[in-house]
């Protein structure tokens, strides 16, 4: 009997630890050139908008086309770089272009935190978009061990089934409450999150 109610209580364990797992994101953006001579480009506060061909230009924040300003901008692959600031609604990949100089110098690849200036804004908590996961926001299992996130209110094409209520450096630190730890990244990294009724 003790037998039967130990290898329950392991498989309960496992069921939990299993589902650690970081949203996948679907960022659909369009990357972004940098034009010759251009360090500053995307710079922190400066502002994009949409050309005809649907690509984004940096463009004056108060040009009517402008539609997002950079919260953050790094340099190189944003797998091995800073996570962008909580409010983030997507980020825009800039791709490395020769500037023609005898040097054949070129500007740097990296990344652009973009917030837009108008609603709607996905990387708010709860909202279902965004690049990151942050407290507030809510999950649903795809399958066993992926979760994906989703709108709070149920606006989504799926039911949220849990929500981060912690951001913490290790599961340890998660309160005892928590029925799911999904990875989030930064310098806390897990999320702590409880079902929903």
């Amino acid at each position: 009997m003790r037998r039967c109610a130990l290898r329950a209580t392991l498989v309960a364990i496992m069921a939990t630890l299993s589902a650690c797992q970081e949203p996948e994101r679907a960022v659909h953006t369009t990357p972004a050139t940098v034009p010759a001579n251009r360090q500053d480009f995307l710079a922190r506060g400066h502002c994009a908008g949409r050309d005809a061909a649907g690509a984004y230009r940096e463009t004056d924040c108060a040009d009517d086309h402008a539609v997002a300003r950079v919260l953050a901008r790094y340099n190189g692959p944003q797998a091995a770089g800073p996570r962008c600031p909580d409010p983030t609604d997507f980020v825009l990949h800039i791709a490395a272009v020769e500037q023609g100089d005898s040097e054949r110098s070129s500007a740097p690849e990296g990344y652009a935190c973009m917030r837009n200036l108008l609603p709607p804004h996905p990387g708010d908590p709860g909202q279902g978009g965004g690049p990151l996961t942050v407290t507030g926001d809510c999950v649903w299992s795809e399958r066993n061990g992926v979760v994906k996130e989703t709108a709070c209110d149920g606006s989504g094409a799926h039911a949220p089934e849990y929500r981060v209520t912690d951001e913490v450096p290790t599961r340890d630190d998660c309160p005892p409450s928590t029925d799911l730890y999904v990875q989030v990244g930064g310098e806390n990294p897990v999320g702590c999150a409880r079902r929903l009724p």
